[in-house]
Protein backbone atom coordinates (compact mmCIF):
# COMPACT_ATOMS: atom_id res chain seq x y z
CA UNK A 1 0.00 0.00 0.00
CA UNK A 2 1.12 3.55 -0.75
CA UNK A 3 -0.36 6.64 0.80
CA UNK A 4 0.65 10.05 1.89
CA UNK A 5 0.87 7.70 5.55
CA UNK A 6 3.71 6.27 4.06
CA UNK A 7 6.87 6.94 2.13
CA UNK A 8 7.62 5.29 -1.59
CA UNK A 9 10.28 2.67 -1.29
CA UNK A 10 12.81 2.80 -3.85
CA UNK A 11 15.73 1.88 -5.11
CA UNK A 12 18.80 3.41 -4.09
CA UNK A 13 21.36 4.51 -6.65
CA UNK A 14 24.61 6.50 -6.11
CA UNK A 15 24.65 9.98 -7.26
CA UNK A 16 27.24 9.83 -9.55
CA UNK A 17 25.43 6.94 -11.72
CA UNK A 18 21.98 9.07 -11.47
CA UNK A 19 23.58 12.62 -12.75
CA UNK A 20 25.62 11.61 -15.63
CA UNK A 21 22.50 10.25 -16.96
CA UNK A 22 21.13 13.87 -16.26
CA UNK A 23 24.04 15.36 -18.25
CA UNK A 24 23.28 13.57 -21.23
CA UNK A 25 20.47 14.92 -22.30
CA UNK A 26 22.66 18.15 -22.50
CA UNK A 27 24.72 16.54 -25.63
CA UNK A 28 21.55 17.46 -28.05
CA UNK A 29 23.33 21.05 -27.66
CA UNK A 30 26.84 20.26 -28.11
CA UNK A 31 27.46 23.61 -30.08
CA UNK A 32 25.61 26.04 -27.73
CA UNK A 33 27.47 24.01 -24.80
CA UNK A 34 30.77 24.48 -26.77
CA UNK A 35 29.67 28.40 -27.20
CA UNK A 36 29.33 28.97 -23.29
CA UNK A 37 32.79 26.68 -22.45
CA UNK A 38 34.61 29.25 -24.53
CA UNK A 39 32.69 32.27 -22.87
CA UNK A 40 33.81 30.56 -19.51
CA UNK A 41 37.52 30.03 -20.70
CA UNK A 42 37.73 33.46 -21.32
CA UNK A 43 36.31 34.43 -18.00
CA UNK A 44 38.55 32.23 -16.04
CA UNK A 45 41.34 33.45 -17.71
CA UNK A 46 40.94 36.68 -17.26
CA UNK A 47 40.24 35.89 -13.28
CA UNK A 48 43.45 33.84 -13.76
CA UNK A 49 45.99 36.60 -15.16
CA UNK A 50 44.48 39.72 -12.65
CA UNK A 51 46.68 38.51 -9.66
CA UNK A 52 49.90 38.40 -12.21
CA UNK A 53 48.96 42.09 -14.05
CA UNK A 54 48.78 43.34 -10.20
CA UNK A 55 51.33 41.85 -9.21
CA UNK A 56 53.41 43.45 -12.37
CA UNK A 57 52.24 46.75 -11.81
CA UNK A 58 53.19 46.39 -8.37
CA UNK A 59 56.54 45.22 -9.39
CA UNK A 60 57.39 47.07 -12.21
CA UNK A 61 55.65 50.46 -12.42
CA UNK A 62 54.13 51.04 -8.96
CA UNK A 63 57.50 50.81 -6.79
CA UNK A 64 59.81 51.99 -9.62
CA UNK A 65 57.36 55.04 -10.57
CA UNK A 66 56.59 54.38 -13.89
CA UNK A 67 52.85 55.82 -14.84
CA UNK A 68 53.09 55.51 -18.58
CA UNK A 69 53.60 51.89 -17.99
CA UNK A 70 50.96 51.93 -15.04
CA UNK A 71 48.06 53.27 -17.24
CA UNK A 72 48.75 50.93 -19.75
CA UNK A 73 48.51 47.88 -17.74
CA UNK A 74 45.70 49.21 -15.99
CA UNK A 75 43.79 49.86 -19.48
CA UNK A 76 44.61 46.50 -20.34
CA UNK A 77 42.85 45.05 -17.28
CA UNK A 78 40.00 47.54 -17.52
CA UNK A 79 39.36 46.17 -21.18
CA UNK A 80 39.28 42.38 -20.36
CA UNK A 81 37.31 42.40 -17.28
CA UNK A 82 34.69 44.37 -18.86
CA UNK A 83 34.94 42.11 -21.62
CA UNK A 84 34.49 39.27 -19.36
CA UNK A 85 31.51 40.71 -17.56
CA UNK A 86 29.88 40.82 -21.11
CA UNK A 87 30.64 36.96 -21.49
CA UNK A 88 29.27 36.08 -18.40
CA UNK A 89 26.35 37.65 -18.93
CA UNK A 90 25.73 35.92 -22.55
CA UNK A 91 27.09 32.75 -21.17
CA UNK A 92 24.35 32.88 -18.19
CA UNK A 93 21.54 33.54 -20.97
CA UNK A 94 22.58 30.75 -22.75
CA UNK A 95 22.33 28.40 -20.25
CA UNK A 96 19.31 29.44 -18.69
CA UNK A 97 17.86 28.88 -22.36
CA UNK A 98 19.41 25.57 -22.37
CA UNK A 99 18.40 24.35 -18.97
CA UNK A 100 14.83 25.06 -19.40
CA UNK A 101 14.86 23.32 -22.98
CA UNK A 102 16.05 19.73 -21.00
CA UNK A 103 13.75 20.20 -18.42
CA UNK A 104 11.14 20.48 -20.95
CA UNK A 105 12.09 17.66 -22.78
CA UNK A 106 12.87 15.42 -19.98
CA UNK A 107 9.18 16.45 -17.66
CA UNK A 108 7.76 15.53 -21.72
CA UNK A 109 9.54 11.98 -21.80
CA UNK A 110 8.35 11.19 -18.11
CA UNK A 111 4.90 12.47 -18.83
CA UNK A 112 4.64 10.48 -21.98
CA UNK A 113 6.03 7.30 -20.38
CA UNK A 114 3.76 7.86 -17.30
CA UNK A 115 0.55 7.84 -20.17
CA UNK A 116 1.93 4.37 -21.34
CA UNK A 117 2.38 2.48 -17.89
CA UNK A 118 -0.80 0.57 -16.96
CA UNK A 119 -3.14 0.75 -14.79
CA UNK A 120 -1.81 -1.74 -11.48
CA UNK A 121 0.94 1.54 -11.49
CA UNK A 122 -2.08 3.85 -10.70
CA UNK A 123 -3.97 1.81 -8.48
CA UNK A 124 -0.45 1.40 -6.64
CA UNK A 125 -0.14 4.99 -5.62
CA UNK A 126 -1.96 8.33 -4.86
CA UNK A 127 -1.85 10.43 -8.15
CA UNK A 128 -0.50 13.23 -5.29
CA UNK A 129 2.96 11.31 -5.34
CA UNK A 130 2.53 11.15 -9.05
CA UNK A 131 2.59 14.91 -9.72
CA UNK A 132 4.89 15.43 -7.58
CA UNK A 133 7.73 13.81 -9.48
CA UNK A 134 6.53 15.62 -12.99
CA UNK A 135 6.17 19.10 -11.69
CA UNK A 136 8.18 19.37 -8.35
CA UNK A 137 11.13 17.05 -9.16
CA UNK A 138 11.63 18.18 -12.62
CA UNK A 139 11.67 21.23 -11.44
CA UNK A 140 14.29 20.91 -9.10
CA UNK A 141 16.52 19.83 -11.82
CA UNK A 142 16.87 23.31 -13.30
CA UNK A 143 19.96 25.12 -11.10
CA UNK A 144 21.82 21.87 -11.23
CA UNK A 145 22.09 21.37 -15.26
CA UNK A 146 22.47 25.22 -15.38
CA UNK A 147 25.13 25.47 -12.58
CA UNK A 148 26.79 22.24 -13.75
CA UNK A 149 28.32 23.96 -16.70
CA UNK A 150 28.50 27.59 -15.05
CA UNK A 151 29.70 26.59 -11.30
CA UNK A 152 30.97 23.21 -11.77
CA UNK A 153 33.53 23.16 -14.51
CA UNK A 154 34.82 26.76 -13.90
CA UNK A 155 35.41 26.64 -10.72
CA UNK A 156 37.16 22.81 -11.10
CA UNK A 157 39.28 24.71 -13.47
CA UNK A 158 40.60 27.93 -11.57
CA UNK A 159 41.35 25.72 -8.30
CA UNK A 160 43.37 23.54 -10.61
CA UNK A 161 45.10 26.24 -12.04
CA UNK A 162 45.50 28.25 -9.04
CA UNK A 163 46.95 25.27 -7.57
CA UNK A 164 49.48 24.74 -10.61
CA UNK A 165 50.55 28.70 -10.70
CA UNK A 166 50.94 28.51 -6.87
CA UNK A 167 54.00 25.72 -7.12
CA UNK A 168 55.38 27.28 -10.23
CA UNK A 169 56.03 30.24 -8.37
CA UNK A 170 56.78 29.35 -4.80
CA UNK A 171 56.18 25.61 -3.58
CA UNK A 172 56.66 26.28 -0.05
CA UNK A 173 54.10 29.04 -0.12
CA UNK A 174 51.56 26.92 -1.52
CA UNK A 175 52.29 24.05 0.55
CA UNK A 176 51.64 26.66 3.28
CA UNK A 177 48.54 27.90 1.68
CA UNK A 178 47.23 24.60 1.08
CA UNK A 179 48.27 22.46 4.38
CA UNK A 180 44.79 22.98 5.65
CA UNK A 181 43.64 20.84 2.35
CA UNK A 182 43.17 16.75 3.55
CA UNK A 183 40.96 18.52 6.83
CA UNK A 184 38.76 20.04 3.82
CA UNK A 185 38.30 16.67 2.10
CA UNK A 186 37.89 14.87 5.46
CA UNK A 187 34.86 16.75 6.58
CA UNK A 188 33.20 17.57 3.43
CA UNK A 189 32.98 13.69 2.76
CA UNK A 190 31.36 13.40 6.10
CA UNK A 191 28.75 16.17 6.07
CA UNK A 192 28.34 15.34 1.92
CA UNK A 193 26.88 11.71 3.20
CA UNK A 194 24.46 13.38 5.94
CA UNK A 195 23.40 16.22 3.99
CA UNK A 196 22.44 13.29 0.68
CA UNK A 197 20.50 11.12 3.30
CA UNK A 198 18.10 14.18 4.55
CA UNK A 199 17.68 15.60 1.39
CA UNK A 200 16.23 12.09 0.23
CA UNK A 201 13.88 12.40 3.03
CA UNK A 202 13.17 15.56 2.09
CA UNK A 203 11.56 15.00 -1.34
CA UNK A 204 9.65 11.61 0.15
CA UNK A 205 7.72 14.44 3.04
CA UNK A 206 7.40 16.46 0.29
CA UNK A 207 5.77 13.64 -2.13
CA UNK A 208 3.72 12.54 0.93
CA UNK A 209 2.01 16.39 1.08
CA UNK A 210 1.58 16.66 -2.01
CA UNK A 211 -0.22 12.95 -2.24
CA UNK A 212 -2.55 14.44 1.09
CA UNK A 213 -3.39 17.92 -0.53
CA UNK A 214 -4.15 16.09 -3.95
CA UNK A 215 -6.19 13.57 -2.09
CA UNK A 216 -7.71 16.13 0.47
CA UNK A 217 -9.06 18.43 -2.29
CA UNK A 218 -10.35 15.50 -4.35
CA UNK A 219 -12.60 15.21 -1.18
CA UNK A 220 -13.55 18.22 -0.23
CA UNK A 221 -17.29 17.91 -0.33
CA UNK A 222 -17.12 14.91 2.07
CA UNK A 223 -14.43 16.75 4.57
CA UNK A 224 -16.93 19.27 4.75
CA UNK A 225 -20.23 17.69 5.11
CA UNK A 226 -18.76 15.85 7.78
CA UNK A 227 -16.98 18.96 9.19
CA UNK A 228 -13.65 17.46 9.25
CA UNK A 229 -11.37 20.27 8.56
CA UNK A 230 -10.31 20.43 11.49
CA UNK A 231 -8.95 16.84 11.72
CA UNK A 232 -7.42 17.15 7.98
CA UNK A 233 -5.74 20.36 8.95
CA UNK A 234 -3.74 18.57 11.36
CA UNK A 235 -3.00 16.12 8.89
CA UNK A 236 -1.84 18.59 6.59
CA UNK A 237 0.42 20.50 10.00
CA UNK A 238 2.04 17.22 10.40
CA UNK A 239 2.87 16.85 6.83
CA UNK A 240 4.41 20.04 6.44
CA UNK A 241 6.04 19.98 9.64
CA UNK A 242 7.78 16.43 8.41
CA UNK A 243 9.10 18.22 5.39
CA UNK A 244 10.22 21.13 7.16
CA UNK A 245 12.03 19.13 9.66
CA UNK A 246 13.77 17.32 6.78
CA UNK A 247 14.63 20.27 4.86
CA UNK A 248 16.49 21.90 8.13
CA UNK A 249 18.57 18.90 8.91
CA UNK A 250 19.76 18.51 5.73
CA UNK A 251 19.96 22.54 5.62
CA UNK A 252 22.16 22.41 8.65
CA UNK A 253 24.58 20.04 7.29
CA UNK A 254 25.32 21.79 4.57
CA UNK A 255 25.96 24.89 6.18
CA UNK A 256 28.89 22.96 7.75
CA UNK A 257 30.45 22.88 4.27
CA UNK A 258 30.61 26.74 4.64
CA UNK A 259 31.67 27.18 7.85
CA UNK A 260 34.16 24.01 7.17
CA UNK A 261 35.51 25.81 4.62
CA UNK A 262 35.79 29.19 5.73
CA UNK A 263 38.16 27.46 8.70
CA UNK A 264 40.22 25.92 6.37
CA UNK A 265 40.68 28.87 4.29
CA UNK A 266 41.53 30.62 7.36
CA UNK A 267 43.83 28.14 8.76
CA UNK A 268 45.26 28.37 4.89
CA UNK A 269 46.03 32.54 4.95
CA UNK A 270 47.78 32.41 8.51
CA UNK A 271 49.99 28.87 7.13
CA UNK A 272 50.90 31.14 3.95
CA UNK A 273 51.54 34.51 6.18
CA UNK A 274 53.46 32.59 8.86
CA UNK A 275 55.66 30.46 6.30
CA UNK A 276 56.76 33.58 4.28
CA UNK A 277 57.43 35.98 7.09
CA UNK A 278 58.96 33.30 9.72
CA UNK A 279 60.86 31.21 7.21
CA UNK A 280 61.50 32.08 3.85
CA UNK A 281 62.09 36.08 5.38
CA UNK A 282 60.05 39.58 4.71
CA UNK A 283 63.02 39.75 1.99
CA UNK A 284 62.91 36.69 0.29
CA UNK A 285 59.94 37.32 -1.29
CA UNK A 286 58.62 40.38 -3.13
CA UNK A 287 55.65 42.48 -1.97
CA UNK A 288 54.00 42.14 -5.80
CA UNK A 289 54.71 37.94 -5.09
CA UNK A 290 52.62 38.19 -1.33
CA UNK A 291 49.83 40.30 -2.73
CA UNK A 292 49.47 37.85 -5.71
CA UNK A 293 49.65 34.62 -3.32
CA UNK A 294 47.04 35.94 -1.08
CA UNK A 295 45.18 36.85 -4.22
CA UNK A 296 45.47 33.32 -5.30
CA UNK A 297 44.67 32.00 -2.02
CA UNK A 298 41.30 33.97 -1.82
CA UNK A 299 40.70 31.96 -5.64
CA UNK A 300 41.49 28.68 -4.69
CA UNK A 301 38.97 28.90 -1.40
CA UNK A 302 36.15 30.72 -2.59
CA UNK A 303 35.85 28.29 -5.82
CA UNK A 304 35.93 25.29 -3.04
CA UNK A 305 33.06 27.45 -1.53
CA UNK A 306 30.92 27.92 -4.69
CA UNK A 307 31.61 24.56 -5.07
CA UNK A 308 30.20 23.14 -1.61
CA UNK A 309 27.13 25.12 -2.80
CA UNK A 310 26.90 23.26 -5.75
CA UNK A 311 26.99 20.06 -4.00
CA UNK A 312 24.04 20.95 -2.14
CA UNK A 313 22.31 21.52 -5.23
CA UNK A 314 23.63 18.13 -6.74
CA UNK A 315 22.52 16.07 -3.80
CA UNK A 316 19.03 18.04 -3.69
CA UNK A 317 18.65 17.30 -7.56
CA UNK A 318 20.07 13.76 -6.84
CA UNK A 319 17.41 12.45 -5.04
CA UNK A 320 14.78 14.10 -7.50
CA UNK A 321 16.72 12.84 -10.49
CA UNK A 322 16.44 9.44 -9.07
CA UNK A 323 12.95 9.37 -8.49
CA UNK A 324 12.12 10.70 -12.23
CA UNK A 325 14.34 8.22 -13.74
CA UNK A 326 13.09 4.81 -11.70
CA UNK A 327 9.28 6.01 -13.04
CA UNK A 328 10.83 6.51 -16.53
CA UNK A 329 12.72 3.22 -16.10
CA UNK A 330 9.54 1.77 -14.95
CA UNK A 331 8.18 -0.85 -17.82
CA UNK A 332 4.42 -1.42 -18.18
CA UNK A 333 3.69 -5.27 -17.42
CA UNK A 334 0.64 -5.02 -20.19
CA UNK A 335 2.47 -4.24 -23.27
CA UNK A 336 2.26 -5.01 -27.12
CA UNK A 337 4.35 -7.87 -27.57
CA UNK A 338 7.00 -7.73 -30.13
CA UNK A 339 5.82 -8.24 -33.58
CA UNK A 340 2.12 -7.59 -32.04
CA UNK A 341 -0.15 -6.79 -35.73
CA UNK A 342 -3.35 -4.47 -35.52
CA UNK A 343 -6.42 -5.94 -34.84
CA UNK A 344 -8.63 -6.40 -37.32
CA UNK A 345 -11.98 -4.93 -37.48
CA UNK A 346 -13.76 -6.60 -34.14
CA UNK A 347 -17.20 -8.40 -35.06
CA UNK A 348 -17.96 -8.95 -31.66
CA UNK A 349 -17.70 -12.59 -30.24
CA UNK A 350 -15.62 -13.05 -26.75
CA UNK A 351 -14.69 -15.95 -25.45
CA UNK A 352 -12.98 -16.48 -21.78
CA UNK A 353 -10.97 -19.88 -21.65
CA UNK A 354 -10.34 -21.38 -18.22
CA UNK A 355 -9.46 -17.87 -17.33
CA UNK A 356 -7.71 -17.09 -14.05
CA UNK A 357 -7.10 -13.42 -12.61
CA UNK A 358 -6.19 -11.36 -9.56
CA UNK A 359 -4.97 -8.26 -8.58
CA UNK A 360 -2.50 -9.73 -6.19
CA UNK A 361 -0.53 -13.12 -6.37
CA UNK A 362 -2.03 -14.35 -3.83
CA UNK A 363 -5.74 -13.95 -4.20
CA UNK A 364 -7.04 -14.65 -7.06
CA UNK A 365 -10.35 -12.83 -8.08
CA UNK A 366 -11.18 -15.46 -10.82
CA UNK A 367 -10.73 -18.76 -11.23
CA UNK A 368 -10.80 -21.08 -14.02
CA UNK A 369 -13.69 -18.90 -15.70
CA UNK A 370 -15.42 -20.46 -19.15
CA UNK A 371 -18.18 -18.38 -21.42
CA UNK A 372 -18.51 -17.48 -24.81
CA UNK A 373 -20.51 -14.39 -26.14
CA UNK A 374 -21.70 -14.32 -29.94
CA UNK A 375 -21.37 -11.27 -32.12
CA UNK A 376 -23.75 -8.56 -31.16
CA UNK A 377 -25.03 -10.29 -27.58
CA UNK A 378 -25.76 -7.97 -24.68
CA UNK A 379 -24.31 -9.56 -21.50
CA UNK A 380 -25.87 -8.15 -18.33
CA UNK A 381 -23.07 -9.37 -14.95
CA UNK A 382 -24.41 -9.10 -11.62
CA UNK A 383 -23.37 -10.63 -8.53
CA UNK A 384 -22.37 -9.20 -4.92
CA UNK A 385 -19.79 -6.29 -4.46
CA UNK A 386 -16.26 -7.89 -5.00
CA UNK A 387 -17.22 -10.82 -6.84
CA UNK A 388 -15.47 -9.65 -9.88
CA UNK A 389 -17.95 -7.94 -12.86
CA UNK A 390 -15.71 -4.83 -13.38
CA UNK A 391 -12.57 -7.13 -13.31
CA UNK A 392 -14.19 -9.43 -16.33
CA UNK A 393 -14.89 -5.75 -18.28
CA UNK A 394 -11.36 -5.13 -17.44
CA UNK A 395 -9.43 -7.94 -18.58
CA UNK A 396 -12.15 -7.62 -22.22
CA UNK A 397 -10.18 -4.22 -22.59
CA UNK A 398 -6.76 -5.35 -21.44
CA UNK A 399 -6.08 -3.08 -18.73
CA UNK A 400 -4.84 -6.37 -16.86
CA UNK A 401 -2.78 -9.24 -18.09
CA UNK A 402 -4.06 -12.44 -16.99
CA UNK A 403 -2.74 -15.38 -14.66
CA UNK A 404 -3.75 -18.27 -16.74
CA UNK A 405 -6.22 -19.19 -19.81
CA UNK A 406 -7.00 -17.21 -23.00
CA UNK A 407 -8.86 -14.33 -23.87
CA UNK A 408 -10.38 -14.58 -27.32
CA UNK A 409 -11.69 -11.80 -29.41
CA UNK A 410 -13.36 -12.79 -33.03
CA UNK A 411 -10.92 -16.30 -32.62
CA UNK A 412 -8.46 -13.61 -32.23
CA UNK A 413 -5.74 -13.94 -28.56
CA UNK A 414 -5.90 -10.35 -27.26
CA UNK A 415 -2.36 -10.67 -26.20
CA UNK A 416 -0.94 -11.32 -29.85
CA UNK A 417 -2.55 -8.09 -30.74
CA UNK A 418 -1.65 -4.54 -30.97
CA UNK A 419 -3.00 -3.01 -27.82
CA UNK A 420 -3.86 0.49 -29.04
CA UNK A 421 -5.57 -1.32 -32.00
CA UNK A 422 -7.75 -2.80 -29.39
CA UNK A 423 -9.13 -0.58 -27.31
CA UNK A 424 -9.79 1.86 -29.83
CA UNK A 425 -12.89 -0.33 -30.75
CA UNK A 426 -14.17 -0.08 -27.52
CA UNK A 427 -16.20 2.09 -25.71
CA UNK A 428 -16.00 2.44 -21.70
CA UNK A 429 -18.51 3.73 -19.63
CA UNK A 430 -18.09 3.19 -15.91
CA UNK A 431 -20.22 5.07 -13.25
CA UNK A 432 -17.96 7.98 -12.71
CA UNK A 433 -17.07 8.97 -15.64
CA UNK A 434 -14.49 11.77 -15.60
CA UNK A 435 -15.75 15.30 -17.08
CA UNK A 436 -12.29 17.70 -18.31
CA UNK A 437 -12.66 20.94 -18.58
CA UNK A 438 -13.68 23.13 -21.50
CA UNK A 439 -17.20 23.18 -23.38
CA UNK A 440 -19.74 20.45 -23.19
CA UNK A 441 -18.88 20.07 -27.37
CA UNK A 442 -15.47 19.57 -26.63
CA UNK A 443 -15.99 16.64 -23.56
CA UNK A 444 -18.36 15.20 -25.87
CA UNK A 445 -15.61 15.37 -29.18
CA UNK A 446 -13.34 13.75 -27.30
CA UNK A 447 -14.85 10.05 -28.17
CA UNK A 448 -13.75 10.84 -31.46
CA UNK A 449 -11.65 13.77 -32.25
CA UNK A 450 -12.10 14.16 -36.00
CA UNK A 451 -16.02 13.65 -35.72
CA UNK A 452 -18.18 16.11 -37.55
CA UNK A 453 -20.67 18.58 -35.75
CA UNK A 454 -23.64 15.81 -37.23
CA UNK A 455 -21.89 12.87 -35.99
CA UNK A 456 -21.69 14.39 -32.28
CA UNK A 457 -25.37 16.09 -32.32
CA UNK A 458 -26.65 12.21 -33.27
CA UNK A 459 -24.46 10.97 -30.55
CA UNK A 460 -25.97 13.30 -27.75
CA UNK A 461 -29.80 13.07 -29.51
CA UNK A 462 -29.39 8.91 -29.09
CA UNK A 463 -28.72 8.96 -25.63
CA UNK A 464 -30.65 12.03 -25.00
CA UNK A 465 -28.55 14.31 -24.07
CA UNK A 466 -28.89 16.66 -26.42
CA UNK A 467 -32.47 17.22 -24.72
CA UNK A 468 -30.77 18.89 -21.58
CA UNK A 469 -28.23 20.82 -23.63
CA UNK A 470 -30.53 22.82 -25.64
CA UNK A 471 -31.74 24.23 -22.73
CA UNK A 472 -28.63 25.50 -21.39
CA UNK A 473 -27.58 29.41 -22.44
CA UNK A 474 -24.87 28.56 -24.60
CA UNK A 475 -25.60 25.45 -25.68
CA UNK A 476 -22.93 22.90 -26.71
CA UNK A 477 -20.65 25.79 -25.96
CA UNK A 478 -21.58 25.42 -22.50
CA UNK A 479 -18.12 25.86 -20.49
CA UNK A 480 -17.76 23.49 -17.59
CA UNK A 481 -14.96 23.19 -15.01
CA UNK A 482 -13.20 19.98 -14.41
CA UNK A 483 -15.55 17.01 -13.19
CA UNK A 484 -18.39 19.10 -14.70
CA UNK A 485 -19.51 20.93 -11.02
CA UNK A 486 -21.80 23.12 -12.81
CA UNK A 487 -24.15 19.72 -13.84
CA UNK A 488 -26.11 17.52 -11.88
CA UNK A 489 -25.20 13.62 -11.90
CA UNK A 490 -27.31 12.39 -14.59
CA UNK A 491 -26.26 15.12 -16.54
CA UNK A 492 -22.73 14.45 -16.48
CA UNK A 493 -23.37 10.81 -16.89
CA UNK A 494 -25.57 11.90 -20.27
CA UNK A 495 -22.65 13.62 -21.83
CA UNK A 496 -20.33 11.12 -20.93
CA UNK A 497 -22.36 8.68 -22.52
CA UNK A 498 -22.58 10.86 -25.58
CA UNK A 499 -18.76 11.08 -25.64
CA UNK A 500 -19.09 7.02 -25.87
CA UNK A 501 -21.52 6.76 -28.25
CA UNK A 502 -19.68 8.91 -30.50
CA UNK A 503 -16.61 6.61 -30.01
CA UNK A 504 -18.68 4.00 -32.21
CA UNK A 505 -17.10 0.85 -30.47
CA UNK A 506 -17.39 -2.51 -31.23
CA UNK A 507 -17.67 -3.78 -27.92
CA UNK A 508 -19.01 -1.74 -25.45
CA UNK A 509 -18.77 -1.51 -21.64
CA UNK A 510 -21.55 -0.14 -19.52
CA UNK A 511 -20.54 -0.64 -15.82
CA UNK A 512 -23.23 1.13 -13.83
CA UNK A 513 -23.71 3.35 -16.70
CA UNK A 514 -26.53 4.79 -15.36
CA UNK A 515 -25.94 4.71 -11.27
CA UNK A 516 -26.34 8.57 -11.38
CA UNK A 517 -29.69 8.90 -13.61
CA UNK A 518 -32.88 9.10 -12.12
CA UNK A 519 -35.63 7.31 -12.82
CA UNK A 520 -37.30 9.64 -15.95
CA UNK A 521 -34.12 10.12 -17.31
CA UNK A 522 -32.87 6.47 -16.87
CA UNK A 523 -36.14 5.53 -19.16
CA UNK A 524 -34.75 8.03 -22.00
CA UNK A 525 -31.39 6.71 -21.84
CA UNK A 526 -32.13 3.34 -21.89
CA UNK A 527 -34.37 4.14 -25.21
CA UNK A 528 -31.27 5.34 -26.96
CA UNK A 529 -28.90 2.67 -25.55
CA UNK A 530 -31.02 0.16 -27.35
CA UNK A 531 -30.93 2.28 -31.03
CA UNK A 532 -27.07 1.98 -30.08
CA UNK A 533 -26.46 -1.23 -28.96
CA UNK A 534 -27.86 -3.17 -32.21
CA UNK A 535 -24.97 -4.93 -33.88
CA UNK A 536 -22.84 -4.21 -31.37
CA UNK A 537 -21.44 -6.78 -28.60
CA UNK A 538 -21.96 -5.35 -24.95
CA UNK A 539 -20.90 -5.56 -21.46
CA UNK A 540 -23.67 -4.49 -18.76
CA UNK A 541 -22.78 -4.23 -15.13
CA UNK A 542 -26.11 -3.20 -12.95
CA UNK A 543 -26.79 -3.38 -9.16
CA UNK A 544 -30.20 -2.29 -10.61
CA UNK A 545 -31.61 -5.46 -11.95
CA UNK A 546 -34.73 -3.63 -13.41
CA UNK A 547 -32.01 -1.93 -16.02
CA UNK A 548 -30.72 -5.63 -17.46
CA UNK A 549 -34.42 -6.90 -18.24
CA UNK A 550 -33.73 -6.42 -22.01
CA UNK A 551 -30.42 -8.39 -22.30
CA UNK A 552 -29.98 -11.62 -24.26
CA UNK A 553 -28.27 -13.42 -21.49
CA UNK A 554 -27.50 -12.49 -17.46
CA UNK A 555 -23.86 -14.24 -15.81
CA UNK A 556 -24.29 -14.15 -11.88
CA UNK A 557 -20.89 -13.92 -10.70
CA UNK A 558 -19.76 -14.78 -6.95
CA UNK A 559 -16.95 -16.86 -5.91
CA UNK A 560 -14.28 -16.75 -8.28
CA UNK A 561 -16.84 -17.78 -11.23
CA UNK A 562 -20.08 -17.61 -12.87
CA UNK A 563 -22.55 -19.52 -10.73
CA UNK A 564 -25.39 -19.02 -13.15
CA UNK A 565 -26.44 -17.73 -16.44
CA UNK A 566 -28.98 -17.80 -19.11
CA UNK A 567 -31.98 -14.97 -19.91
CA UNK A 568 -33.61 -12.82 -17.58
CA UNK A 569 -36.85 -15.58 -17.80
CA UNK A 570 -34.51 -18.20 -17.40
CA UNK A 571 -33.30 -17.40 -14.78
CA UNK A 572 -36.19 -16.28 -12.58
CA UNK A 573 -37.86 -20.34 -13.35
CA UNK A 574 -34.78 -21.49 -11.94
CA UNK A 575 -35.12 -19.81 -9.13
CA UNK A 576 -31.50 -20.05 -7.63
CA UNK A 577 -28.85 -17.32 -7.19
CA UNK A 578 -30.55 -14.60 -9.96
CA UNK A 579 -33.66 -15.01 -8.39
CA UNK A 580 -32.56 -14.48 -4.87
CA UNK A 581 -30.74 -11.00 -5.73
CA UNK A 582 -33.89 -10.16 -7.49
CA UNK A 583 -36.05 -10.50 -5.00
CA UNK A 584 -33.45 -9.39 -2.35
CA UNK A 585 -33.37 -6.15 -4.14
CA UNK A 586 -37.18 -5.42 -4.73
CA UNK A 587 -37.96 -6.53 -1.52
Amino acid sequence: MNSYKIDEQQVQKSNFETMPRLFRYLLKYKKRIAGVFALMAFGTAVDLVNPLLNERAIDRYILPGDVPGLIRIVLLGATINILAVLAIKLRMLLMAKTSNKVIQELRQELYDHIQGLDLAFFDSRPSGKILARIIGDSNSLKDIIENAVTTLIPNLVTVIAVMVIMFVKNWKLALAALCSLPFLIGGVFLISIMAEKHWKAKRQKSSNMNAFINEDLSGIKIIQSFRAEQETDKTFQSLVWDDRKEFLRAVRWCDGFGSWIDLCWSVGTMALYMVGIKLLGIEGVSIGTYIAFGSYVGMFWQPILNLSNFYNQFVNAASGAERIFEIIDKQPVVTSKAGAGAMPAIKGSVEFKNVTFGYTDDVDVLKNVDFSVTQGETIALVGPTGAGKSTVVNLVSRFYDIKDGKILIDGNDIRDVELSSLRTQMGIMTQDNYIFSGTIRENIMYGKLDATEEEMLEASRAVHADDFIKTLPDGYDTKLTARGGELSNGQRQLVAFARTMLSNPRILILDEATSSIDTKTELLVQKGIASMLKGRTSFVIAHRLSTIQNADRIFVIDKGGIVESGSPAELMEKRGAYYALRQAQFA
